[in-house]
């Protein structure tokens, strides 16, 4: 039987070739032969089941309040709201954790469900990875904070990688990403390349997002808008569930790679199971980072018990979070569109 084992699922390129090469190699300059280790790993630990000293990746969530309430978004549900408490994580434990993996863990990621840049010490935070060591930090903004001088202490805080959610152009992206102006995220984007240049640095590589409906009408006015200002353009088709796990096609023999890639952490300590837990329905489930350490947590009769699940057949089935992720969806290719062109197919979840 062969496993089903989706690397990145969800999130599809607009570019071409050659712009997808100088990201990667942007974001892997001056660690290059340790990053082509991250990378290759990033594949090769779920695809056999290695489970690593050390996870490629924590996910810090520095906030879980968002100041948006975008229509698709999870956050703006009441289930949300009554289950998840609006914090920060606490600075002190945020240092306890980096502490501990500076050196181990190549990368780390400070988003989750809320919008980052809303953490009081966020400049600290990525200030304090830094200098411990941590080879790349990334967050993923919807850009709400990113005036001229927000963004260029972003740039000398030397953070790595940020990921803009930027839901179509002008009219579309205004109702969507409510009370946000699209002509005031376009300027972020503008001078996110205009203080780099002035810097004279490549990092960060600054990557937009867009659901597919959103720009579905006319792609490559999306795309033209941004590409001479961005590393990178991508979408995700758009998420929706049944509440019945019965109406849901999976992937067959689908197994998780999450389990072998990447640990996230919540704002209030709590670990959960992967970074497609929302709801937190694994919080209390898999470890405490005030009272354990990353180490303790990744190897703990919990977590491995969850990845035991996933090797039998079908047996993410039975973890209430993997039955209604998106993740083990079955997709198909029913739409497609023309970019300079090239065909880009859509994989829209059945």
């Amino acid at each position: 039987m062969s496993k089903s084992v989706p690397i990145n699922k969800g999130n599809y390129s607009m570019e071409t070739e050659n712009r997808e090469r100088l990201f990667e190699k942007n974001r892997g300059e001056g660690w290059e032969e340790e990053y082509k280790q991250y990378r290759n790993n990033w594949i090769k630990y779920p695809q056999e089941c290695i489970v690593s000293e050390y996870p490629l990746l924590v996910d810090l969530e520095l906030s879980t309040i968002c100041n948006l309430s975008c229509p698709m978004c999870y956050t703006i549900t009441k289930k949300f709201r009554k289950n998840i408490k609006k914090s920060y994580m606490d600075f002190s434990l945020y240092k306890k954790i980096i502490d501990e993996i500076a050196g181990k863990v190549p990368a780390l990621r400070l988003s989750l469900r809320g919008e980052a840049t809303l953490h009081p010490n966020f400049i600290e935070c990525i200030q304090y990875a830094k200098k411990k060591g941590i080879k790349e930090v990334s967050f993923l903004t919807n850009g709400s904070k990113l005036d001229y001088e927000f963004i260029e202490k972003i740039i000398r805080s030397e953070v790595d990688w940020i990921t803009i959610s930027i839901d179509g152009v002008g009219e579309t992206y205004e109702t969507i990403r409510k009370p946000m102006k699209f002509n005031n995220i376009l300027n972020s984007v503008i001078s996110l390349k205009s203080i780099k240049e002035k810097l004279g640095v490549k990092r960060p590589v600054v990557k937009i997002q867009t659901i597919w409906p959103a720009i579905k009408d006319d792609p490559e006015k999306y795309y033209n808008t941004f590409k001479q200002y961005v590393d990178l353009i991508a979408f995700n088709p758009l998420i929706e569930f049944s509440s019945k796990t019965s109406d849901i096609a999976y992937e067959d023999f689908f197994y998780c790679p999450q389990l072998y890639q990447r640990l996230v952490i919540g704002a209030d300590g709590y670990a959960l199971m992967c970074a497609c837990d929302e709801y937190g329905k694994s919080r209390g489930h898999i470890g405490n980072a005030n009272e354990e350490t990353v180490y303790e947590i990744w190897h703990s009769s919990k977590l491995n018990y969850i990845r035991e699940t996933h090797k039998k057949a079908n047996g993410f089935k039975e973890l209430e979070v993997c039955s209604q992720c998106f993740v083990p969806r079955k997709t198909e290719e029913n739409e497609s569109f023309v970019l300079d062109g090239r065909k880009i197919i859509v994989k829209n979840y059945k």
